[in-house]
């Protein structure tokens, strides 16, 4: 019996923890604790945060030690550095916008919102004042100044990856400019970090089926299958959206750049999963990092991308953004001339950059963009009821697009080389080889 347990890979794994998961949420929802007390399957929800948790005090180490080993550690030529961050930015401009077109007309030609259940309930809500009290949307200056931190030590702290991004790439320059010993034991010492949290990442990926499950188990007993029904259409034109973009952006991306892709989706499977399963782009960062890294990406163009992308190549966030801002208007029969709709588009253009480490980030922005546009914030309550399952979409499709950003990237830097692993192969806890078990 060991010995089988032991041939069932990682991703096999997961798919039996997502269905046990569901099961358990099913048997043992909420509402039966409600109505008769003892256990729910809710209370599972601990060892998906335990997880989550585990590959949170990861990413930040994993982050600064790569950046400097990859900007500081492989030549001192900065021009490539910045020539990167701008080939990067022009690619997240492309592939966002076409995020936003594909889910303004998605939500145009399906109309999701064209339903007088949902203006009742968003009206219902509107005079109870159940309007959620979220943060103060942040201005685009905002989001410039907060780039760059105040403390490092506090941007360690709070994982706010943008300025750990900032800061490891000034260090990295700054030590580009030092020479002899102290630059070697610094670069020493960044090697070392850099290799034992792989090592570490493997480590905790032993948990990963146990954090799915139980993070699937609490989502379906808090919510229930049947949260679908009243807003199902709008469930199926995001994920129906999030396909069309995958087709018209992120497969011309990938051919255009002659990415394999069957080998890539093989390398991105069980990241994804963990993005789909629990909800966060941190938990699947740092197996994402290594699987691009085995898949043929440079060290340094994934440590840079990579997290980069989480702030500045959200696609599968934009375009709910898009349709969501959209949908409220057609809820509460506010028609939204092209104009107004495109200016929409432009304030979330703007407004969504650099926001990844905000709580519910997607939430703050959708509160800011109806309030700029006079449309009532009680929506949100509405959307609260299934924001959990299309979050799941929008992120699998943020950690996919971020993965094949670094791909795309180190071909257009001329340093991809497709099945020639950048890390260790020993490193990489791949599909946990038979020796690796998980009882």
């Amino acid at each position: 019996m060991r010995s089988v347990f032991r041939r069932i890979s990682l991703t096999h794994w997961i798919f039996i923890s997502m269905g046990v998961g569901v099961a358990l949420g099913v048997i043992f929802p909420d509402a039966q604790r409600a109505m008769h007390g003892g256990f729910s399957a809710s209370d599972l929800k601990i060892f998906s945060d335990l997880f989550v948790r585990m590959i949170k005090m990861i990413i930040a180490p994993i982050l600064f030690s790569t950046l400097v080993m990859g900007i500081a550690g492989h030549g001192d030529d900065l021009k490539k550095v910045g020539r990167l961050a701008l080939r990067s930015v022009i690619y997240f401009e492309i592939v966002t916008t076409i995020a936003l077109l594909v889910g303004l007309g998605a939500v145009n030609l399906v109309r999701p919102g064209d339903s007088p259940e949902l203006k009742a309930a968003i009206e219902a809500a509107e005079r109870a004042g159940n309007a959620p009290i979220l943060a103060k949307p942040m201005s685009f200056t905002d989001h410039v100044r907060d780039v760059v931190p105040t403390s490092f030590v506090d941007a360690l702290a709070h994982n706010n990856v943008l300025q750990i991004v900032f800061f490891s790439i000034i260090f990295a320059v700054a030590l580009t400019q030092v020479r002899g010993q102290p630059k070697q034991m610094i670069l020493g010492f960044c090697e070392g970090l850099a290799e034992t949290m792989f090592k570490l990442v493997a480590i905790v990926m032993r948990f990963v089926p146990f954090g799915v499950g139980a993070a699937l188990a609490s989502t379906v007993a808090h919510s229930g299958l049947a949260v679908l029904l009243p807003l199902l259409k709008l469930v199926l034109t995001l994920y129906g959206a999030l396909v069309i973009f995958a087709l018209i952006a992120l497969l011309p991306a990938a051919l255009i750049a002659r990415v394999p892709i069957p080998a890539f989706l093989r390398q991105v499977r069980e990241p994804a999963l963990i993005a789909f399963s629990t909800t966060s782009s941190d938990a699947a960062l740092p197996l994402a990092m290594q699987r691009m890294e085995q898949f043929g990406v440079p060290r340094r163009i994934v440590s840079f991308v990579m997290p980069t992308g989480y702030s500045f190549n959200l696609d599968g966030t934009t375009l709910y953004l898009a349709l969501a801002s959209v949908f409220v208007a057609q809820a509460v029969g506010h028609e939204l001339s092209i104009g107004t709709q495109l200016a929409m588009m432009l304030t979330l253009m703007l407004t969504s950059k650099g926001v990844a480490a905000v709580p519910r980030a997607s939430l703050v922005i959708l509160s800011g963009t109806l309030a700029a546009f006079d449309l009532p914030l009680a929506a949100i309550t509405v959307i609260l009821a299934v924001d959990e399952l299309m979050d799941m979409a929008r992120t699998t499709v943020n950690l996919v697009g971020n993965c094949l950003a670094t791909t795309v990237m180190a071909r257009w830097e001329g340093e991809f080389t497709p099945g020639v692993p950048h890390v260790p192969v020993a490193e990489i806890p791949q599909e946990l080889e038979p020796e690796v078990s998980l009882v």
